[in-house]
C-alpha cells in the first residue's frame, strides 16, 4: 500500500476469448494488497470469460466490467479504461499506478507491492515490470528487452544473437542469459505486465491506438524515454503467464498485426533518424525484410495451432 495505507495501484486488463483464465488473473490481481481499482475492459468476447468474471467479481466494489461491441485493439481498450471514471462504493481516491495487465498473467502474491516499492525508489523511473515465467518456473522471453533496430531485430531472427557473449556486434533485442537476480534499469520489458506511474502515462499521451496488436507496449516505453522516464526490470516480483491465449483462436491475425507492429515502430522511431536521401532506399530495404519475416514464420504460427 502507499504510505498512507491506501491502494495504490488501479489495475487494467483487457479482455478477449480468455475462458477460464480471465478469473485466474482477477482472482490474483484482487488479492494484492495494493489493488484500489480492477477494470476489465472485454473486446466483444465470444466466449463466456466475461459473464464468468462478472458472476464471480461483481460483489467486489473494486472490480468493474466495460464491454465493447467489437473488438477495439489493445492500445484503444486500455485508453478507453484510463479515460472511464472507475466505479467506488466506499472510496472515491484512486492510485497513482496503473498496472497494465495482460488477462493470461497471474500475479504471485505480494509482486504488485514489490513492483511499486522499486518504482517509487527510483525517480527517474516511470514504468516496472516483473520476472514473467511459465508454470513451470522457468523464465520466459521478453522479459528485458532492447529497443529493436533493423540490426538488432535481423541479429535476433538469425540466431546470431547468439554470438553476443563473445562480440559485442551481435547483441540482439532480447538480454542475454542468464537474467539479473536485481532491479535494473532496461531500455524495454514484458508488456504483458506493466506498472506506470499516471502522471508519466498521461504526459506521453497514453497508448498509441494505431497498433491493434503487438508493438504498442514497446511504443509506450519508447515515448517514456524520450520523456526522461527509464523502465525497470524487478525480478523479485513475480508472475506467471500462459501467453498466447487471445491468438489462439486466430494466429494469423495476430501474427499480421506483430509485423504491422514493427512496421509502425520502425517509421515513426527509427526511419525519420536516417538523411533524408537514404530514408526511402533504407525503409524500403526494412519493410521488406519485416514482411519477408512475415511469410517465412507463417507456416510455424500455423503449425503450432
Amino acid at each position: 500500500m502507499a504510505s498512507g495505507g491506501t491502494p495504490a495501484v488501479d489495475v487494467i486488463v483487457v479482455n478477449f476469448n480468455t475462458g477460464e483464465a480471465l478469473a485466474r488473473c482477477l482472482e490474483a490481481a484482487l488479492g494484492q494488497d495494493d489493488t484500489a481499482t480492477l477494470t476489465v475492459v472485454d473486446n466483444a468476447s465470444s466466449d463466456d470469460s466475461a459473464d464468468r468474471a462478472a458472476r464471480q467479481f461483481s460483489g467486489d466494489s473494486r472490480f468493474q466490467l466495460l464491454r465493447n461491441a467489437d473488438n477495439r485493439g489493445f492500445a484503444r481498450a486500455v485508453n478507453q479504461a484510463v479515460g472511464q471514471a472507475v466505479r467506488h462504493v466506499e472510496q472515491q481516491a484512486s492510485g497513482a499506478y496503473w498496472l497494465i495487465l495482460n488477462p493470461d498473467c497471474d500475479l504471485q502474491a505480494g509482486s504488485l507491492a514489490v513492483l511499486r516499492q522499486a518504482l517509487a525508489a527510483d525517480g527517474s523511473a516511470a514504468l516496472a515490470g516483473p520476472l514473467l515465467t511459465d508454470a513451470e518456473g522457468r523464465p520466459q522471453r521478453a522479459n528485458l528487452r532492447r529497443f529493436p533496430t533493423p540490426w538488432t531485430s535481423l541479429v535476433t531472427f538469425s540466431g546470431l544473437w547468439r554470438l553476443e557473449r563473445f562480440w559485442p556486434l551481435f547483441r540482439g533485442v532480447e538480454w542475454p542469459a542468464p537474467l539479473p537476480r536485481e532491479v535494473t534499469p532496461a531500455e524495454a520489458v514484458s508488456g504483458a505486465c506493466m506498472l506506470v506511474e499516471k502522471t508519466a502515462f498521461r504526459r506521453v499521451g497514453g497508448m498509441d491506438e494505431a497498433y491493434r496488436l503487438h508493438g504498442e507496449d514497446l511504443d509506450l516505453m519508447y515515448r517514456l524515454r524520450q520523456n526522461g522516464g527509464h523502465c525497470l526490470f524487478v525480478p523479485q516480483a513475480r508472475a506467471i503467464h500462459r501467453q498466447g491465449l487471445s491468438s489462439r483462436s486466430r494466429p494469423w491475425w495476430a501474427h499480421w498485426q506483430k509485423h504491422r507492429g514493427m512496421q509502425r515502430f520502425f517509421l515513426k522511431f527509427q526511419a525519420p533518424q536516417y538523411a533524408v536521401l537514404l530514408r526511402w532506399p533504407r525503409s524500403l530495404l526494412v519493410l521488406t525484410g519485416i514482411w519477408a519475416r512475415f511469410v517465412l514464420t507463417l507456416p510455424l504460427v500455423l503449425l503450432r495451432r
